[in-house]
Protein backbone atom coordinates (compact mmCIF):
# COMPACT_ATOMS: atom_id res chain seq x y z
CA UNK A 1 0.00 0.00 0.00
CA UNK A 2 1.77 3.39 -0.99
CA UNK A 3 2.18 5.97 1.51
CA UNK A 4 0.12 9.31 1.36
CA UNK A 5 2.25 12.60 0.43
CA UNK A 6 1.65 15.42 3.38
CA UNK A 7 2.75 18.79 3.12
CA UNK A 8 3.22 20.81 6.32
CA UNK A 9 2.70 25.12 5.91
CA UNK A 10 3.56 26.97 8.28
CA UNK A 11 6.36 25.08 10.62
CA UNK A 12 6.36 27.52 13.65
CA UNK A 13 5.69 26.11 16.71
CA UNK A 14 2.22 24.12 16.02
CA UNK A 15 3.30 23.21 12.87
CA UNK A 16 6.41 21.55 14.32
CA UNK A 17 4.02 19.41 16.47
CA UNK A 18 1.86 18.00 13.22
CA UNK A 19 5.76 17.30 11.59
CA UNK A 20 6.45 15.15 14.83
CA UNK A 21 3.13 13.00 14.72
CA UNK A 22 3.00 12.71 11.06
CA UNK A 23 6.69 11.54 11.37
CA UNK A 24 5.43 8.74 13.57
CA UNK A 25 2.40 7.90 10.96
CA UNK A 26 2.93 4.38 9.21
CA UNK A 27 0.98 5.07 6.09
CA UNK A 28 2.04 8.72 5.82
CA UNK A 29 4.85 9.90 3.83
CA UNK A 30 6.36 13.61 5.08
CA UNK A 31 7.26 15.09 1.17
CA UNK A 32 7.73 18.81 2.12
CA UNK A 33 7.62 21.48 4.32
CA UNK A 34 6.76 25.25 3.72
CA UNK A 35 8.03 28.31 5.38
CA UNK A 36 9.65 31.74 4.94
CA UNK A 37 11.64 31.95 8.02
CA UNK A 38 14.63 29.43 7.05
CA UNK A 39 15.73 28.90 10.76
CA UNK A 40 12.56 26.99 10.56
CA UNK A 41 13.00 24.99 7.18
CA UNK A 42 16.41 24.36 8.37
CA UNK A 43 15.13 22.59 12.03
CA UNK A 44 12.85 20.49 9.99
CA UNK A 45 15.54 19.35 7.53
CA UNK A 46 17.91 18.67 10.27
CA UNK A 47 15.58 16.55 12.32
CA UNK A 48 14.03 14.89 9.78
CA UNK A 49 15.51 15.26 6.90
CA UNK A 50 12.10 16.66 4.62
CA UNK A 51 12.71 18.97 1.85
CA UNK A 52 11.64 22.60 2.47
CA UNK A 53 10.35 25.42 0.78
CA UNK A 54 9.35 29.05 1.03
CA UNK A 55 6.68 29.16 -1.11
CA UNK A 56 2.87 26.98 -0.47
CA UNK A 57 2.71 26.60 -4.40
CA UNK A 58 6.03 24.46 -4.56
CA UNK A 59 3.75 21.95 -2.99
CA UNK A 60 1.53 21.04 -6.26
CA UNK A 61 2.36 17.80 -7.57
CA UNK A 62 4.19 16.95 -4.37
CA UNK A 63 1.59 16.07 -1.59
CA UNK A 64 -2.07 15.06 -1.72
CA UNK A 65 -2.87 16.35 1.42
CA UNK A 66 -1.84 19.22 3.46
CA UNK A 67 -1.67 20.86 7.11
CA UNK A 68 -1.74 24.79 7.00
CA UNK A 69 -0.21 26.41 10.35
CA UNK A 70 -0.02 30.07 9.37
CA UNK A 71 -0.90 33.37 10.89
CA UNK A 72 -5.06 33.47 10.62
CA UNK A 73 -4.75 36.12 8.26
CA UNK A 74 -3.11 33.77 5.46
CA UNK A 75 -5.36 31.14 6.19
CA UNK A 76 -8.33 32.08 3.40
CA UNK A 77 -5.56 32.63 0.53
CA UNK A 78 -3.32 30.01 1.30
CA UNK A 79 -6.19 27.14 1.99
CA UNK A 80 -7.82 28.72 -1.29
CA UNK A 81 -5.09 27.97 -3.18
CA UNK A 82 -4.50 24.59 -2.20
CA UNK A 83 -7.95 23.42 -2.67
CA UNK A 84 -8.18 25.05 -5.90
CA UNK A 85 -5.09 23.01 -6.89
CA UNK A 86 -7.30 19.92 -5.63
CA UNK A 87 -5.14 19.22 -2.03
CA UNK A 88 -7.05 18.00 1.00
CA UNK A 89 -6.53 20.66 4.05
CA UNK A 90 -5.93 20.28 7.40
CA UNK A 91 -6.32 24.36 8.51
CA UNK A 92 -5.60 25.53 11.93
CA UNK A 93 -8.31 27.21 13.57
CA UNK A 94 -9.67 29.81 13.33
CA UNK A 95 -10.96 29.11 9.46
CA UNK A 96 -10.82 32.34 9.00
CA UNK A 97 -11.24 35.88 10.48
CA UNK A 98 -13.84 36.39 8.02
CA UNK A 99 -16.92 34.15 7.93
CA UNK A 100 -17.73 34.40 4.28
CA UNK A 101 -14.23 33.60 3.57
CA UNK A 102 -14.94 30.52 5.32
CA UNK A 103 -18.07 29.59 3.08
CA UNK A 104 -16.04 30.25 0.18
CA UNK A 105 -13.06 27.33 1.61
CA UNK A 106 -15.73 25.05 2.32
CA UNK A 107 -17.89 25.66 -1.22
CA UNK A 108 -14.30 25.01 -2.86
CA UNK A 109 -13.78 21.89 -1.09
CA UNK A 110 -17.25 20.66 -1.71
CA UNK A 111 -17.17 21.32 -5.02
CA UNK A 112 -14.08 19.29 -5.55
CA UNK A 113 -14.66 16.47 -3.51
CA UNK A 114 -12.19 17.94 -1.41
CA UNK A 115 -11.54 17.09 2.31
CA UNK A 116 -11.38 20.49 4.61
CA UNK A 117 -11.10 19.88 8.36
CA UNK A 118 -10.84 22.86 10.68
CA UNK A 119 -7.85 22.20 13.92
CA UNK A 120 -10.38 22.03 16.58
CA UNK A 121 -8.02 19.75 18.41
CA UNK A 122 -10.15 19.72 22.08
CA UNK A 123 -12.58 17.74 20.18
CA UNK A 124 -10.34 14.91 19.93
CA UNK A 125 -9.33 15.00 23.67
CA UNK A 126 -11.06 11.80 25.35
CA UNK A 127 -12.26 14.01 28.30
CA UNK A 128 -14.50 15.55 25.55
CA UNK A 129 -15.60 12.99 24.02
CA UNK A 130 -17.10 11.28 27.28
CA UNK A 131 -18.56 14.41 28.12
CA UNK A 132 -20.58 14.28 25.49
CA UNK A 133 -22.28 10.92 27.07
CA UNK A 134 -22.82 11.92 30.54
CA UNK A 135 -24.12 15.88 29.61
CA UNK A 136 -28.08 15.67 28.60
CA UNK A 137 -29.84 18.48 29.78
CA UNK A 138 -27.25 21.15 30.65
CA UNK A 139 -28.34 24.56 32.89
CA UNK A 140 -25.37 26.12 32.97
CA UNK A 141 -21.86 26.05 31.57
CA UNK A 142 -18.50 27.73 32.91
CA UNK A 143 -15.31 27.24 30.74
CA UNK A 144 -11.91 28.31 32.01
CA UNK A 145 -9.08 28.82 29.64
CA UNK A 146 -6.45 30.67 31.27
CA UNK A 147 -2.05 31.06 30.98
CA UNK A 148 0.43 33.30 30.45
CA UNK A 149 1.26 35.75 27.77
CA UNK A 150 3.37 34.49 24.82
CA UNK A 151 4.33 36.47 21.86
CA UNK A 152 4.13 33.29 19.75
CA UNK A 153 0.50 34.73 18.72
CA UNK A 154 1.28 37.39 16.52
CA UNK A 155 -2.09 38.76 14.87
CA UNK A 156 -4.90 36.77 16.99
CA UNK A 157 -6.22 37.88 20.47
CA UNK A 158 -7.71 35.04 23.02
CA UNK A 159 -11.03 35.12 21.13
CA UNK A 160 -9.78 33.28 17.77
CA UNK A 161 -6.67 31.74 19.68
CA UNK A 162 -8.20 29.80 23.05
CA UNK A 163 -11.80 30.66 23.65
CA UNK A 164 -12.80 29.31 19.98
CA UNK A 165 -12.10 25.78 21.60
CA UNK A 166 -14.43 26.68 24.02
CA UNK A 167 -16.88 27.77 22.06
CA UNK A 168 -16.70 24.96 19.67
CA UNK A 169 -17.29 22.48 22.13
CA UNK A 170 -20.45 24.64 24.19
CA UNK A 171 -22.03 25.54 20.73
CA UNK A 172 -21.73 20.81 20.42
CA UNK A 173 -22.63 20.06 23.61
CA UNK A 174 -25.89 22.51 24.57
CA UNK A 175 -27.16 21.91 20.65
CA UNK A 176 -29.46 25.28 20.45
CA UNK A 177 -28.75 28.95 19.10
CA UNK A 178 -27.26 31.84 20.92
CA UNK A 179 -29.86 34.27 21.25
CA UNK A 180 -27.47 37.05 23.30
CA UNK A 181 -24.24 37.71 24.21
CA UNK A 182 -22.62 40.04 26.68
CA UNK A 183 -18.59 40.62 26.76
CA UNK A 184 -16.36 42.02 29.30
CA UNK A 185 -12.77 42.53 28.31
CA UNK A 186 -9.13 43.88 28.67
CA UNK A 187 -6.06 44.47 26.26
CA UNK A 188 -3.23 44.27 29.17
CA UNK A 189 0.00 43.23 27.22
CA UNK A 190 -1.19 44.09 23.96
CA UNK A 191 -3.58 46.51 21.46
CA UNK A 192 -5.72 42.58 21.40
CA UNK A 193 -8.40 40.90 23.90
CA UNK A 194 -5.75 39.94 26.22
CA UNK A 195 -8.86 38.64 28.63
CA UNK A 196 -12.24 38.25 27.59
CA UNK A 197 -15.34 37.21 29.39
CA UNK A 198 -18.18 36.33 27.43
CA UNK A 199 -21.63 35.12 28.73
CA UNK A 200 -24.06 33.19 26.40
CA UNK A 201 -27.75 32.82 26.77
CA UNK A 202 -29.26 29.94 24.70
CA UNK A 203 -32.86 29.41 22.66
CA UNK A 204 -33.38 26.62 25.33
CA UNK A 205 -32.51 28.85 28.15
CA UNK A 206 -29.22 27.42 29.29
CA UNK A 207 -26.16 29.87 30.46
CA UNK A 208 -22.72 29.68 29.21
CA UNK A 209 -20.31 31.54 30.99
CA UNK A 210 -16.52 31.63 29.04
CA UNK A 211 -13.17 33.04 30.16
CA UNK A 212 -10.09 33.59 28.20
CA UNK A 213 -7.13 35.21 29.12
CA UNK A 214 -3.32 35.10 28.58
CA UNK A 215 -2.53 37.47 31.09
CA UNK A 216 -2.39 34.50 34.43
CA UNK A 217 0.50 33.30 36.35
CA UNK A 218 -1.01 30.22 36.17
CA UNK A 219 -2.39 27.49 33.31
CA UNK A 220 -6.01 26.87 33.46
CA UNK A 221 -7.90 24.88 31.57
CA UNK A 222 -11.18 23.67 32.98
CA UNK A 223 -15.23 23.38 31.80
CA UNK A 224 -17.87 22.77 34.29
CA UNK A 225 -21.60 21.70 33.75
CA UNK A 226 -24.48 22.16 36.18
CA UNK A 227 -27.67 19.76 35.44
CA UNK A 228 -30.05 19.14 37.68
CA UNK A 229 -28.94 16.44 39.17
CA UNK A 230 -25.10 16.42 38.93
CA UNK A 231 -22.06 18.79 38.34
CA UNK A 232 -19.33 17.80 35.74
CA UNK A 233 -15.71 18.70 35.65
CA UNK A 234 -13.68 18.36 32.95
CA UNK A 235 -10.09 19.24 33.16
CA UNK A 236 -8.23 19.32 29.63
CA UNK A 237 -4.84 18.96 31.06
CA UNK A 238 -5.31 16.06 32.87
CA UNK A 239 -8.33 14.89 30.86
CA UNK A 240 -9.83 13.88 33.70
CA UNK A 241 -13.82 13.81 34.48
CA UNK A 242 -15.51 14.11 37.66
CA UNK A 243 -19.24 13.90 38.33
CA UNK A 244 -20.72 15.69 41.79
CA UNK A 245 -24.23 14.40 42.89
CA UNK A 246 -26.12 14.20 45.78
CA UNK A 247 -24.70 17.32 47.29
CA UNK A 248 -25.44 18.45 50.73
CA UNK A 249 -24.11 21.77 52.40
CA UNK A 250 -24.40 23.10 55.44
CA UNK A 251 -23.23 25.91 58.15
CA UNK A 252 -21.85 25.85 61.83
CA UNK A 253 -21.74 29.19 63.28
CA UNK A 254 -19.42 29.52 66.22
CA UNK A 255 -18.42 32.47 68.34
CA UNK A 256 -15.19 33.62 65.71
CA UNK A 257 -16.76 32.88 62.66
CA UNK A 258 -19.13 30.45 60.09
CA UNK A 259 -17.55 27.63 58.56
CA UNK A 260 -19.44 25.85 55.45
CA UNK A 261 -19.49 22.08 55.15
CA UNK A 262 -20.09 20.11 51.90
CA UNK A 263 -20.48 16.62 51.01
CA UNK A 264 -21.27 14.90 47.83
CA UNK A 265 -20.62 11.66 46.14
CA UNK A 266 -17.65 12.01 43.58
CA UNK A 267 -17.35 9.97 40.60
CA UNK A 268 -14.61 10.14 38.59
CA UNK A 269 -14.78 8.89 34.82
CA UNK A 270 -12.64 6.59 33.18
CA UNK A 271 -11.22 8.61 30.09
CA UNK A 272 -9.18 6.77 27.62
CA UNK A 273 -6.31 9.11 26.73
CA UNK A 274 -4.50 9.58 23.97
CA UNK A 275 -2.36 12.57 21.93
CA UNK A 276 -5.53 14.88 20.65
CA UNK A 277 -3.62 15.81 17.62
CA UNK A 278 -2.53 12.28 16.97
CA UNK A 279 -6.28 10.98 16.57
CA UNK A 280 -6.98 14.43 14.36
CA UNK A 281 -4.66 13.95 12.32
CA UNK A 282 -5.52 10.48 11.79
CA UNK A 283 -9.53 11.10 11.41
CA UNK A 284 -8.88 14.00 8.98
CA UNK A 285 -6.72 11.67 7.12
CA UNK A 286 -9.22 8.59 7.22
CA UNK A 287 -11.78 11.63 5.36
CA UNK A 288 -8.91 12.49 3.02
CA UNK A 289 -8.02 9.37 1.42
CA UNK A 290 -10.77 6.89 2.37
CA UNK A 291 -14.19 8.87 2.20
CA UNK A 292 -15.23 8.51 6.06
CA UNK A 293 -17.78 10.99 7.25
CA UNK A 294 -16.38 13.85 9.04
CA UNK A 295 -16.80 14.60 12.84
CA UNK A 296 -18.82 17.51 12.59
CA UNK A 297 -21.01 19.39 9.71
CA UNK A 298 -19.84 22.59 8.32
CA UNK A 299 -23.12 24.46 9.75
CA UNK A 300 -21.99 23.81 13.18
CA UNK A 301 -17.73 24.56 12.38
CA UNK A 302 -19.28 27.80 10.59
CA UNK A 303 -21.65 28.54 13.53
CA UNK A 304 -18.63 28.47 16.21
CA UNK A 305 -16.54 31.13 13.88
CA UNK A 306 -19.63 33.20 13.26
CA UNK A 307 -20.27 33.61 17.30
CA UNK A 308 -16.38 33.79 17.66
CA UNK A 309 -16.28 36.52 15.63
CA UNK A 310 -19.49 38.52 17.16
CA UNK A 311 -17.62 38.46 20.35
CA UNK A 312 -14.88 39.80 19.55
CA UNK A 313 -17.14 42.31 17.40
CA UNK A 314 -18.23 42.69 20.63
CA UNK A 315 -14.77 43.39 22.57
CA UNK A 316 -13.80 45.81 19.76
CA UNK A 317 -16.93 48.03 20.12
CA UNK A 318 -16.04 48.57 23.57
CA UNK A 319 -12.75 49.24 23.75
CA UNK A 320 -12.63 51.87 20.14
CA UNK A 321 -11.27 54.90 21.67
Amino acid sequence: MSKVKIGVVGVGRMGTYHVGILNELPDVELAAVVDTDPKNLSAIAKNYGTPGFNNHQDLYGKVEVAVVAVPTGLHYPITKDLLSAGIHVLLEKPCANDLEQARELFKIAEDKGLTLHIGHVERFNGAVQELHKIVDSPIFVECKRMGPFTDRIKDDGVVLDIMIHDIDIILNLIQSKVVSTHVLGASVFSKKDDLVNAQLEFENGCIANILASRVSQNQVRTLSVTQKDSYVVLDYTDQEIYVHRKSSSEHKLSKDSVRYKQESLVERIFVHKDNPLKLELKHFLDCATNGHQRKVAIDSELYSLEIALKILGQFNKNHQK
